[in-house]
This record gives structure tokens, sequence and C-alpha cells, in this order.
């Protein structure tokens, strides 16, 4: 089989399921740990590898919130932010929509316009020195119940910052029912944000059907559980409804029990618009360019299928009609190129 991982390396692309604390890399996480030696994580990036060894979905996010904890200043969080497009620009991906977490700074004392100011500086600057553009998701805590819904929809309505492009919903599924969170939805909608829940990651079908009757979804964040109701893929399929798919991340913690299981075939099989997405790279030991390896593999993918794939993200995502074309665009010139160049 030709190698493919030189191809995809180059290969121009745009992420619409990355987290913000979570794609912190093991020198960025050991750094802010020194300075902040009340913390349980390690100061050793060597040592991090460990400690992302995650044993179900629950350990995964006492984990994360852990290094959440060491985001304490709005100088921490300018820091991560820059740091996460640095990487980003080191895989060529041109565009990111990056789910951002405001109540679990906040809520920790940061000062909200502080936080604003650090993302939307560290954004600016992205653009500007690597190319890299950057569009927000806030997204909400599920575990942290509605008052974290309040909090969130107050930060994303009252005080939008300019990069802010969609609402969304994370944490863990289980007991935490999508409906409640309609009314927070429909305040963000009302103010053009566009719906990107999390759902179907570690529950079932029903979850996503919720995600889409009551958060009236315009994509689905991971989604793994709907090729086990067949007139769900369907809707997905007939209304062109994006799902967000993060292999790597859906084996480490534990939603899906092996790769060679994992449904993304299944799903493109039945026509859904599917996106290719790291989630939490540096604590799934993955990164982009690794998940479009992963996902040649499972799909039996060359060159044009990878293309073809990177620019479901490019229509999937909320980028501008010009954006979207000048990406594209790139995407097609980069393979052609690539395709002379190589006899293909």
């Amino acid at each position: 089989m030709t190698d493919l991982h030189p191809f995809i390396a180059g290969l121009p692309k745009a992420e619409l399921h990355v987290h913000h604390v979570g794609s912190a890399s093991p020198r960025i996480v050991a750094e802010l740990a020194a300075h902040h030696p009340d913390s349980k994580v390690p100061t050793d990036p060597e040592a991090l590898a460990d400690y992302f060894s995650f044993t179900d979905f629950a350990h995964f996010i006492d984990v994360y919130l852990s290094v959440v904890d060491l985001i304490r200043t709005p100088e921490d969080v300018r820091l991560l932010t820059f740091e996460v497009a640095r990487d980003m620009a080191r895989q060529n991906i041109r565009y990111a929509e990056l789910t951002v977490t405001p109540f679990s700074s906040t809520r920790r004392g940061i000062p909200e316009q502080g936080f604003m100011e650090a993302i939307e500086d560290a954004r600016k600057a992205a653009e500007a020195e690597l190319g890299v553009v950057l569009r927000w998701t806030f997204d909400i805590p599920g575990e942290a119940g509605l008052e974290a819904a309040e909090e969130t929809t107050r930060l994303a309505v009252g005080l939008r910052p300019e990069g802010l492009v969609a609402f969304g919903l994370g944490g863990p599924e289980i007991g935490v029912p999508r409906p409640q969170f309609k009314p927070y939805f429909d305040r963000a909608i009302a103010e053009g944000l566009h719906s990107v829940p999390h759902a179907g990651e570690t529950t079932g079908p029903q979850t996503i059907w919720d995600a889409l009757t009551e958060l009236r979804a315009e994509r689905i964040g991971h989604g793994t559980s709907a090729t086990q109701d067949p007139r769900l893929l369907n809707h997905l399929a007939e209304h062109r409804i994006p799902l967000e798919v993060c292999p790597t991340s859906n084996i480490a913690t534990r939603a899906v029990t092996d790769l060679d299981r994992h449904p993304v075939k299944e799903m493109v099989d039945a026509g859904v618009l599917v996106t290719i997405n790291s989630d939490d790279p540096p604590m799934f030991g993955t990164d982009l360019n690794n998940e479009y390896g992963v996902a040649a593999r499972l799909l039996g993918l060359d060159e044009r299928g990878l293309a073809a794939l990177a620019k479901n993200a490019v229509e999937a995502s909320y980028l501008d009609p010009a954006g979207k074309r000048t990406l594209a665009a790139e995407i097609d010139t980069y393979t052609t190129s690539w395709l002379e160049r190589t006899g293909r």
C-alpha cells in the first residue's frame, strides 16, 4: 500500500471538533503544572503519557478537569490558545473551530472580560503570525448542570467575542439529558449562533434525536451510536447533518472497543457527511494528521479520497463562503500537484 502519511502531512485541513484545554501539548501542560505546584498533574512531559491513560469516560473527565485547573489567569489562557494554534500550523490546519468552555475558567476566578480578551488576542496573533484561522464554539459543560448553561449562554450572548460562531454541549452524556438545555440553545440560536452539541458518544441514538429535535443541532459531535438506528442514519444523510467523528478519542474513552469496530464506515456508506477530528489530541496521543491516517485505513481511501474527506470539513464548517471556496481550492491544487509529482 502507498504510504499516505507524507500526503496527509501537507494536505490543507480544517478541524471542527477539537477542545481548547484538551489540545494543550505535554510541554504546555507540564509548564503550567510547574507554575501551579498544588496541582496533581505531573510536571514531567514524559510522565503525562501515563497520566493520560484513561480507564473510561468518567476517568477521562476527571483528568481533563485537573488540566482545566491549571488555567488560572488570562496569561495562561493566551499562552494555551496560541500554542494550540502553533501545533495546528505544524499540521497544515488552516481553519479550526475550537471548542472553548468559558464557565470552567470564569468559575475558577479568571475575569470574564480578561478571558475573552485573551482568546481574541491569541486568535488574531495566530492568523497573522501562523496563518491559522480560529473560530470559537462556546460549550456548556453538561456535568455542571443548568448553572453552567445559564452562565455559558450569558457569556456567549452578552460578551460575544468576534470569533464566536457556535454553541455546544460537552461533558458526560449519561445522566445529563439533552432536552433540559433547550432554553439555552434557543437563546444562542436566536443570537445567530450555530447549534453543535455532543450527542451519542457514550449513549444511544435517542440522545442524538434529542439533540436534533430539542437543541436544533446543525452538526453532531461524535454521533457514534447513530449506526444503531437506520432511520436516524437516513435522517442525517437526507438533511446533510454532519457528524464530527473522532476515532482515536472513541477508543481512548472506551466509547468504542477497538478501531476495527468503529462505525465510521457504516456512516459513510449510509451517505452521512462525515468529518474527521482529533477531539483532545495530546490527551489521546494523536493529532489530526494521525486521525486522517486512521480514516484512510478504516475507509480504504487513497489521496483523492482523503482530499474529499478534507473538503467535507470545509463544507461542514462555519467559515465564510469566500473562505470556504479558497480553502477547498487549496485542497484541490495541492492534491493535483501531488498526484502529478508522484505519477498517480
